[in-house]
């Protein structure tokens, strides 16, 4: 009989270890000694498994896994016909796998579904019955201390678990902890591809930030079959920062193919979880294929339209008719995006992925930074994919789809695609195909990023732009269809009213939506690290991105919907990747950080009632005795400071949590409380509202409301609260809600039976609650609507003039005078902010009585007058950006001068000023401060004498 001394000499245990392994198995009770033995043999010897695997294992823990074995092994010896060796086990904390290799797809997507959190050790070996090999997976819950409290940045060791502390050797944690240290710099997945030393082994190590949905593992063993490698064994190891490093190891790869492996594993941790990326793992498209394939079709929902003859020609005989026109432009998005859906999209992607192959690699011709085909290239393999569309492809349908992935194709000026280290793939798109009719104003510039959670856009509508970037979610799928069909042009009206109201700063109008994927919904801030990210890769210039559009871009980001928290790790984050302007990248940061707060001093809402108290001196009426309905409650930004500046009787405040009304208006000191804690309403004590006052959930069901109206459902009667009849007030201020709230179908809803209006003012806090079509028809029945693009501008201004502090200041004098450190605002920065409030007021105030003089003079309404004086201001603005006329050097300095804030001037001064700031951000500047002066002084009716006198008063 063997013993254990002829094993130890064949196995990776010890005498002693094999000893203990024996006595624990002997103890169990499961094996006479001779099975034992037996049994040892198989699994230290005979089953091959990875010398490292018992090095790092405790023996109580092989004892298990050896048992376990024996008995999935005896199982499929003696179960019959087609039974495989498989075991599963399967606790909270902990797991254990046995299966055969065609197994592992099935087995890995289970464990990346119901242990996310959890170490993976996976061993491959053999069975000795069995030709096909197996696989062990050890799943483990990692235990994690606490990071002290004082820690600003974490330790390596502090985010490890415990028994990854105690299991792994020296080299094994210096080697992931230099993986981890550079992802403390990068949001970019880490990849690194060596040879073991000492063997025929290569590493691959794949870093990735967050987890969420990732299935990573079994997208990486598609990846690895593509190049027939079969790891012998694998790791995943998740750390207590959101951090996750996988480790895999085979049989020693080609050279040659490294580099080309390493950029396709790169794209497989960008892949979404879409019915494209099947694609990829059953081995039709390569990752990068896919990738591109989610791309185009992604670009192709957003943007296929059909104008035909009798649409454009019916548009146009309907201009005069808004609400015919409303219902015929609601048609075509219809019948527009029921056609042309994503999952049709996607059909035509896996009904012919040989012509989508054609199109990607026409892509790769255009901007493949080192494969790049010269023109007659791309034309002579343009004319190949449209003959093998004409002979292949039959339904108009399908070939509208692949026309457009072309389009994309030719439209995109510069891409990351292919930047190895990448987390989101962004396309920098030339404008030029978007249609006259549904985009009139073209905007400057367009990205369009696809990432793994989301789907995001960023448009501007000049060279220097600023804007927020806003996060949208979607309650379930149905919402987000809806989401997915409007993104697009959701974001270009966020930015055309962004580009109307930045008429009094030198940037020009910008916005960002980010979309979360159907799957993604808890994803927001990885959605929105990986957006800014990619971002970065093609506005900073880099040998793996070619560019097409040639020019120098700076982008700067501002807070909007549910990113007000992510503001401050922007510039930090541009800082680590060589942003030049990293200070300026992002606004609205915390004060420690050098940021000006929206929020904090009401900077928006500032501007917002600077017109109701305008409007309210114009009709002889006190403020505290007007009632008042506002959306958005006391938990958001508008909501929150509109409660605290305002002095009206507030009847009903509508948030996300439902609606708080009282006719009797509501208690002050309550929502003064809310508003300060900023809580949302139903925090609200219900013993503060009168008999006749409710609180209606979005959660409530059938419930009677104390007049006995009934409420069938209180989301609904949340979602029409502002159309329905116990809507009724002086003064109605949106401060939230999503855009087209009030539009051409339903703005009547804003009238009661006779016509007469329910509000006598509206003032537009919220961006594009109201369509432009509403607006107008509520003003033609008597209502003062003062739109979004007046209203809201004293955050864009707060923000401007955050920018400009922070391009003007050197490192020392940022960091000495307008960050807040132990809770002490700098003497410079408490003067800067209340510059900046008092400039928000004379903006508002100055626009607003242009507004009322315009409106007395011509009765003309007050919709068409704001979008006339947003239009002429950024017509004189652009024409004097693109003159000599901001290069005078003396007219430059006079202009600067005037524009900064005295405590700039004080602290920095005009010279420091004018060497410090990007020369086209005080060609802005020049433009901008002539512009507004002139038209704000003038009129609308002023003319080319007119702004020759005004010009003579700086350069005399």
């Amino acid at each position: 009989m063997k013993s254990l001394r002829e094993i130890e000499a064949r196995s990776y245990l010890t005498l002693d270890d094999l000893v203990a392994l024996e006595e624990a198995i002997l103890e169990s009770g499961f094996m006479t000694r001779e099975k034992t033995l037996d049994e040892i043999e198989r699994f230290t010897v005979t089953w091959g498994i990875d010398e490292y695997y018992f090095r790092t294992t405790p023996i109580e823990e092989m004892v298990k896994h050896l048992i376990a074995t024996s008995a999935s092994e005896l199982v499929a010896r003696y179960g019959g016909v087609g039974v495989g060796i498989e075991l599963i086990h399967e606790e909270p904390d902990h797991a254990f796998y046995i299966v055969e290799e065609s197994k592992i797809k099935e087995v890995e997507n289970r464990i990346e579904n119901n242990y996310p959190d959890c170490r993976v050790e996976s061993y491959r070996t053999i069975a000795p019955t069995r030709e096909e090999r197996l696989r062990l997976y050890i799943v483990n819950k990692p235990e994690f201390a606490e990071i002290p409290a004082s820690t600003e940045e974490p330790v390596f060791k502090d985010v490890c678990s415990q028994s990854f502390l105690e299991d792994r050797e020296p080299e094994t944690l210096a080697r992931y902890q230099e993986a981890w240290t550079w992802m403390m710099n990068r949001e970019a997945p880490y990849i690194a591809i060596t040879e073991k030393e000492g063997t025929d082994e290569t590493r691959v190590m794949v870093g990735i930030h967050g987890q969420g949905t990732r299935r990573f593992m079994a997208k990486f063993t598609s990846q690895m079959r593509a190049y027939d490698i079969f790891t012998t064994r694998k790791y995943k190891e998740p750390f207590l920062d959101d951090k996750t490093i996988y480790a895999f190891y085979f049989k020693k790869m080609n050279p040659e193919v490294t580099e080309d492996f390493s950029r396709e594993l790169n794209t497989i941790v960008m892949l979404p979880e879409h019915s494209i990326t099947d694609l990829f793992t059953s081995g039709t498209f390569s990752s990068q294929a896919a990738m591109y394939a989610i791309s185009a079709a992604a670009f192709a929902n957003q943007f296929i339209t059909v104008l035909t003859e009798e649409y454009t020609s019916l548009s146009h005989s309907l201009q005069n008719q808004p609400e015919a026109k409303g219902i015929l432009d609601k048609m075509k998005l219809r019948l527009v995006k029921d056609t042309f859906t994503e999952a049709a999209i996607t059909q035509s992607v896996f009904t012919y992925p040989e012509i989508v192959t054609l199109v990607y690699q026409d892509f790769v011709n255009r901007l493949h930074p080192r494969k790049r085909a010269d023109q007659a290239r791309v034309d002579k393999h343009i004319a190949k994919i449209n003959a093998a569309i004409e002979t292949h492809v039959s339904s108009p349908t399908d070939r509208t789809i692949f026309q457009y992935f072309l389009i994309f194709n030719e439209m995109i000026l510069k891409t990351n695609f292919f930047r190895r280290d990448k987390i989101s793939a962004v396309y920098r798109l030339d404008p030029s195909f978007l249609n006259d009719i549904d985009f009139p104003e073209k905007p400057y510039g367009v990205f369009f990023c696809v990432g793994r959670p989301f789907v995001g856009f960023h448009i501007r509508f000049r060279d220097i732009a600023r804007g927020g970037i806003r996060i949208v979610t979607s309650r379930n799928y149905s919402e987000y269809r809806k989401n997915l069909d409007t993104a697009f042009v959701e974001n270009y009206n966020l930015a055309l009213t962004q580009q109307k109201k930045n008429k009094d700063i030198p940037e020009g109008g910008s916005k960002g939506i980010i979309l979360l994927r159907a799957g993604n919904q808890d994803e927001a801030e990885r959605a929105f690290k990986d957006y800014t990210d990619s971002i970065l890769d093609i506005i900073n210039p880099h040998d793996d991105v070619y560019d097409r559009h040639g020019q120098e871009e700076i982008l700067f980001f501002g807070p909007d919907e549910k990113t007000a928290g992510l503001m401050d790790w922007v510039p930090y984050y541009g800082r680590k990747q060589g942003y030049p302007f990293w200070r300026a990248f992002s606004t609205g940061k915390a004060p420690e950080h050098g940021g000006i707060p929206h929020d904090l001093y009401g900077m928006t809402t500032t501007s917002v009632h600077e017109y109701v108290l305008g409007v309210l001196e114009k009709m002889g009426l006190e403020e505290s005795a007007v009632t008042k309905i506002q959306t958005g409650g006391p938990d958001g930004d508008l909501g929150s400071n509109e409660i605290k500046i305002s002095r009206d009787k507030t009847i009903a405040v509508i948030d996300g949590s439902g609606v708080l009304y009282d006719p009797d208006g509501l208690n002050r000191d309550e929502l003064a409380k809310l508003a300060k804690q900023r809580e949302m309403v139903e925090k609200f004590d219900r013993s503060a509202i009168s008999a006749q006052g409710f609180f209606v959930s979005i959660n409530d069901k059938q419930i009677t409301l104390p007049d006995g109206t009934l409420v069938p459902n209180g989301e609904e009667f949340r979602n029409t609260f502002h159309l329905g009849p116990y809507s009724r007030a002086d003064l109605f201020v949106p401060c939230g809600g999503r855009p087209a709230a009030v539009n051409i179908n339903n703005w009547h809803n804003l009238l009661d039976e006779t016509g007469t209006p329910k509000f006598r003012l509206i003032v537009e806090g919220a961006n594009l609650f109201i369509t432009e079509e509403a607006r107008l028809r509520l003003e033609e029945s008597g209502v003062i609507v003062i739109k979004d693009a007046s209203a809201n501008k004293g955050g864009v201004t707060s923000s401007s003039l955050e920018v400009f502090s922070s391009l003007a200041l050197s490192d020392e004098e940022f960091e000495d005078n307008f960050r807040v450190k132990k809770g002490v605002v700098p003497d410079f920065m408490h003067r800067y902010v209340q510059e900046t409030i008092a400039i928000i007021k004379r903006n508002a105030r100055q626009e607003f009585d242009l507004l009322w003089k315009e409106h007395q003079n011509s009765q003309l309404p007050f919709t068409r007058l704001s979008n006339e004086i947003s239009r002429k201001i950024n017509a004189i603005t652009d024409a004097i950006f693109n003159s000599d006329l901001p290069a005078l050097p003396r007219l430059r300095q006079k202009v600067v001068e005037e524009y900064a804030p005295d405590s700039l001037l004080d602290l920095v001064g005009l010279k420091n000023i004018l060497s410090r700031v990007p020369d086209n951000y005080l060609s802005a500047i020049v433009a901008t401060k002539l512009a507004t002066g002139f038209v704000y002084s003038y009129g609308l009716d002023s003319n080319e004498i007119d702004f020759y006198n005004y010009l003579q008063t700086f350069i005399e």
